[in-house]
């Protein structure tokens, strides 16, 4: 789960991260009075969206008075920002952060993501802040330094330190920097984060060191014990059809292909994508409906792949062990009763009663192509597309 920028600085603020004064707003009104509040001579109008490069696509505008922040939120509010992260249907600004301008004297990067291979957290430096770490790793890849923290013994001081003298931090600085590198790696580890990217931490020309952008994602599966964290969660920013699913207890992804999937378990979710692949066809989606795949599940998965405008044809692939292929050849019967299919079906079972789901499915009255192995079920699937 992304959550938006103001959001994470405020969980960084928390543990002890510097950020820069500021606060949410919903309306020019509310913007130019809260510039006023915040005070100072000039201000940072961003819009809030889960992107990065929100810069480069005009969402942060610098303001010189209360009256320009006022321009600058009425300009943004309801604007649709296209970044190369969000593709091109991009996403709808609905909240401004204002926030009091900095003098920069210096832009770093810092960035705290789980190492799976080694089991650790990895720590990201590097002296070039302010632009993606993508571009940093291209462009100025001896700049980048990289740190594994054990989980089992967490960030030791001195391994903060290390990083600060290596972004060439001052002396008298280093003890702020070393507080700030911890404080960003107890929120990542306290709160069950999968990311925490400050880009870029800055030093100021008042010899301060600052977040002045940051983002923060979690893990879905952890948030059952952090409703603080779940509670942020904006789901006008993202796919609806994903929200949808999640909603109902549903593992589902959104893809660019035309054969949409309903499969149980994400191991032959994947399986089958990739014999899509090889058949020459392009997946829609990853949906795994779960062991439990009961009638009524199997008819919102239906639902939820009617949703996509580009699914051309729809791939039914269940092995039913703890699930019994007949439920689920009801689910599927139930369905499209309720809701028209007007896409070819391919239509494979394996497993628990499957010879019972088979004489469901052929006693309905349902328009569908029978498949009995999964290579046979992708095969038809992209011959369906015609």
């Amino acid at each position: 789960m992304d959550i938006h920028e103001y959001q994470a600085k405020k969980i960084l603020s928390d543990f002890g991260v510097k950020i820069p004064t500021g606060g949410i707003v919903y309306s020019p009104e509310n913007a130019e009075n809260k510039a006023r509040e915040i005070g100072g001579s000039k201000w940072v109008v961003k819009a809030q969206i889960h992107s990065g490069a929100r810069g480069k696509a005009g969402g942060i505008i610098i303001c010189n008075s209360p009256h320009e922040v006022a321009l600058a939120t009425e300009k943004l509010l309801g604007k649709k920002l296209v970044t190369n992260q969000t593709g091109e249907e991009g996403k709808i600004v609905n909240r401004i952060y204002i926030e009091e301008a900095t003098d920069i004297k210096h832009e770093l990067y810092l960035g705290l993501v789980f190492d799976r291979p080694s089991e650790s957290i990895m720590v990201v430096a590097s002296t070039e802040g302010g632009m993606s770490v993508e571009e940093i790793s291209k462009d100025k890849p001896e700049s980048i330094m990289r740190l594994k923290i054990d989980v089992a013994v967490g960030m030791r001081k001195f391994q903060a330190r290390e990083l600060a003298f290596g972004l060439g931090i001052e002396t008298e600085l280093i003890s702020k920097a070393t507080d700030t590198i911890r404080g960003c790696y107890r929120a990542f580890t306290d709160l069950d984060a999968t990311m925490v990217e400050v880009n870029p931490l800055v030093i100021s020309k008042q010899n301060e060191i600052l977040a002045l952008d940051c983002k923060m994602s979690f893990d879905n599966n952890a948030l059952f014990r952090m409703n603080n964290i779940a509670e942020l969660r904006d789901k006008s920013q993202e796919n609806p059809n994903e929200v949808y699913a999640s909603d109902r207890g549903m593992n589902y992804v959104s893809l660019n292909g035309n054969i949409g999937n309903i499969i149980n378990g994400a191991g032959l979710a994947m399986a089958s994508m990739d014999m899509i692949k090889l058949a020459g066809g392009e997946p829609a989606n990853f949906l795994d409906v779960g062991g439990g795949a009961t009638p009524e599940k199997i008819v919102k998965a239906f639902k939820l792949i009617s949703m996509d405008t580009k699914v051309k044809v729809i791939l039914v692939n269940i092995f039913a062990g703890i699930n019994r292929c007949d439920w689920v050849a009801e689910g599927i019967v139930q369905a499209l009763s309720k809701i028209e299919i007007k896409h070819p079906l391919v239509i494979r079972l394996a497993g628990t009663n499957v010879e019972k789901g088979n004489e469901i499915l052929k006693k309905s009255n349902i328009n569908y192509i029978e498949a009995s192995t999964l290579e046979d079920a992708a095969n038809k699937a992209v011959k369906a597309l015609g």
